[in-house]
Order: structure tokens, then sequence, then C-alpha cells
């Protein structure tokens, strides 16, 4: 058999870890049976269920419009794999290469697919976040639980984060006729991710559908009664808000701990990875039998300067995934890199909202078409001369135009006039994103220019 030959057979067989059981996870295991490995696939979820979507979460579950349990995500085809659900990972030893995993069985593999994810990120301080009350929303449990105490009816619930999850939340909250006030530590809602100037818009979205929302406030401290369950929320400016419902929305965490001590390049940002989904370690060398994929994935991008980007949308899990399993059987020469331009959509106050590109890295922004005033509008976002991202609301049959002038490296502003633009968007105006170096609860796409054997960041929790 020639040399070529022996080696491609080597690549479908043996046995590839894929560790993290969500979106990400379960594409790339269906891609690699569907590109031809018989081998041994072995899937690690820390939850106990099977892949499921979780977009439906802040949305139709907690309307009580369908369950938790029914979110299920749809299976492409038979994978023949073994199933470790409820069990995480807890080390990886890349010289024997093995995966160890909490129940201290210790999983050896020829190939490993690390696509573990984010979890949200809790209140920092721990015996308040304990108290009866207090959410977070990412798993279908917290999901359920959410629900349940929704559907309770209660007097009020107190969102802290105006990001898109937060923002779902009380837009489902004010469809359910409850009471909410929403603290946001920025200038606006979506102010992370969209900027000051589509934030003021998604602002006065939220007054007008009735929630409470303080902006420029951080939480101080949650307090609860003596039967520990919370009452209310102290909020930076004096003020207090009685409540008792309590969420979290303070953006994610990834899932990157487990990996200490491993050498690979994981840290508070994700897993390093180059644009064909391989993992660096922390010198820096990318690894040839560890891939990365999904949110906890960070990566190059040829489009937004090379820079390392970081996303939670749900469309670059399943583009990443499958780009991450067909490398993984490919010779170098034959591996195709992770393109996938960043698309998002979130739907709130019954207003659909879509963006494609990396918005946060624009510095201004042109209403192209449209009105800010009435809610249904495109907004381009240039940088450095050229177009780098865009966001609709109501408008989302334009988006594939838009992310064609991404593409192309089209010039900013546009060159061309639109058949409905409003004087508003005569010319660009600052986008208006906060300082980078202070924390928001918006973004969907975090950018760092970090190397990969960056060990020196560290987060710490402080007071929100």
């Amino acid at each position: 058999m020639p040399a070529d030959g022996h080696l491609e057979r080597l690549k479908r067989e043996g046995r590839i870890v894929v560790v993290g059981a969500s979106l990400a996870g379960l594409r790339a295991a269906e891609t690699l049976r569907e590109e031809g490995f018989a081998g041994t696939l072995t899937m690690v979820g820390d939850e106990p269920y099977e892949p499921y979507d979780r977009p439906p979460l802040s949305k139709g579950v907690l309307l009580s419009r369908t369950t938790a349990d029914h979110t299920a995500l749809p299976r492409r085809r038979n994978l023949d794999a073994d199933w470790r659900l409820g069990i995480a990972a807890t080390g990886l030893d890349m010289a024997a290469k093995r995966v160890r995993l909490a129940d201290g069985e210790e999983i050896e593999y020829d190939r490993l697919l690390i696509a573990t994810g984010v979890r949200a990120r809790p209140w920092p301080h721990e015996r308040e976040a304990e108290l009866d009350g207090v959410f977070v929303l990412r798993t279908r449990d917290d999901a359920t639980a959410l629900q349940k105490r929704l559907a309770d009816g209660p007097r009020r619930v107190f969102v802290i984060g105006a990001g898109f999850t937060g923002s779902e939340i009380a837009s489902a909250c004010r469809e359910r006729e409850i009471s909410v006030t929403v603290a946001e530590r920025g200038a606006a809602p979506l102010v992370g991710a969209l900027g000051g100037v589509v934030g003021e818009v998604a602002a006065q979205l939220q007054r007008e559908n009735g929630v409470d929302l303080r902006t420029g406030v951080m939480v101080t401290g949650l307090e609860g009664d003596s039967a520990g369950r919370v009452r209310s929320a102290h909020l930076s400016d004096g003020s207090s808000v009685e409540t008792d419902v309590v969420v979290v929305s303070l953006g994610a965490t990834r899932n990157t701990e487990w990996l200490a001590g491993s050498g690979l390049g994981a840290g508070p940002r994700g897993i390093a990875c180059d644009a064909g989904c391989r993992a660096f370690d922390i010198r820096g060398i990318v690894t040839d039998d560890i891939f990365v994929a999904g949110d906890v994935a960070r990566s190059p991008h040829p489009l937004f300067g090379y820079q390392f980007l970081s996303l939670e949308h749900w469309g670059n899990a399943v583009s990443q995934a499958e780009t991450a399993a067909h490398n993984m059987l490919c010779e170098s020469v034959d591996r195709r890199p992770h393109m996938w331009v960043p698309a998002f959509w979130s739907s709130q106050f019954g207003v659909n909202i879509k963006s494609v590109g990396v918005p946060s890295m624009g510095t201004e922004i042109l209403i192209s078409q449209g009105s800010l005033a009435e809610r249904r509008f495109v907004g381009v976002y240039g940088y450095q001369d050229r177009v780098i991202g865009a966001v609709t609301f109501d408008q989302a049959r334009w988006l594939p135009f838009y992310e064609h002038l991404i593409e192309t490296t089209a010039p900013f502003p546009p060159p061309f006039p639109t058949v409905d633009r409003r004087p508003e968007g005569a010319r660009p105006v600052p986008a208006d994103f906060p300082d980078p170096s202070v924390p928001t609860h918006g973004p969907t796409v975090t950018l760092s220019g970090y190397s990969p054997a960056d060990r020196r960041m560290t987060f710490t929790p402080g007071r929100h």
C-alpha cells in the first residue's frame, strides 16, 4: 500500500474523543462519521442530557411555549458513539494522550476535539448567589427552574445585565405581564455588542414596553429574608429594588479550568487555535492531534486583521465544528480554514435583531437604510475605512448584501445610495462603544490580540 494510502487509512481509524456534548460536539461527531471515520468515538458531556438547543431556553421555554426537554437537537445520522454524559472532564495528559473524568476514569485518544463551551457567570458573592430566587440562564435545568418561577407570577423580576440574554429575559417577563427591572452598568442595553447609537434604540424599546431600565449603575448587593429568599437588590446610586426573583446575566465564562497544567494554550479567553482549529500549546506551538471548536475556541480570522476571535454564536459553533472534524481526518494539504463570518440574532420586544461581522470592532456607524426612530433600519459599522459589521432591526433580508461587503473588504462608508436612506444616514457618526477596558455584559464576540502562550491574564470577580 502506498504511504499516503496508509496515512489515509490511519486517519479514518483509531480513537477520537470529543469533550463537550453540545451543539459543536454533536455536529463535529456527525461530520466525522459522514466523512468516513470508522474508529472508536467517545462523547463526554458534563450535563446528563443528550445535545440540546440553547436559543429556545431564553425564548420559547421562558414563555411556556415549549419545555426544556423538547429542545433536543435533531440528529443528522447515527453516531455509533460511546456516550459519557453527566461526567465532566477534569484533566488532560497530552503526553499520554488521556482525558481524565470526574469519576476517576481515564480515556485514551489518538485525536481529541475540545468543545466545552461556556457557562453562565454566577453572581460573585456566594452567599447572595445561593438565596432562593436567584437564577442564571444557560442550561436546560436553569431554564426549567426559571420558567417555573415565572409561571408562579412573581411580583417583580430583577435582571442584572442588559446584554442579549438579559434583554431577552426582560422581554419574556413583559410578555408574561410580569414587572421587571433591568440594571446595566453600561450606558444602554446591548452597548457592548452594538454600541451606544443602537443601544439607545434598545433602551427606548425596553422602556416603551414597560421595563424599569436602570443604566449606568452597578448592583452592590442582594438581600434576603430570614427564610433565605431574595427580597431586594441594592444599587450603586443608593437606591433599592424590592424583588422576589433575580436573574444574573453577567455574560459567560469559558470552560477551560479543567485544562490547567495540561500544557495547552487555554485560559480565561478560551483555547487558542489556528485557522484550521488545531490547538496551540502554552509555547505557541500548534498541536497536531488536539482540535477546538465552538464557544471555547479562540482563533485568528483573516477578515478581521488576524485577531483572535472568541465567538458565542450558534452558526459559528456548527461551522467550526464541521471544519475541525474535516481537518482531523485530513493531511495538511487537504485541510481547510475556518472562515465563517460571524452572525447573530435575537428576538426581543417584538423586534428581530440580526448582525453580521464584528460590529464591536467598528469606530463609526452609518444608518444606511430605514430609521432609528421607527426601529426598522440597517446600521453599517466601519473600521479603518472598511465595512466591518452590520446590524438590522426588522430588516434582515438585507443582511446577505452587507455580509458580502464585509467578505470583500468594501470601503466605508459604502459608496452607494439606498432607496430608503433617511437624513440621519447622510453621514457616519461615532458608534459609541464603551472603553474596551471596562467590561460589559453584551459582546458575543471577544477580540484579543494576545499570544496563544500568554499566561498572564487573570479574572478577578468584583462587585457588579
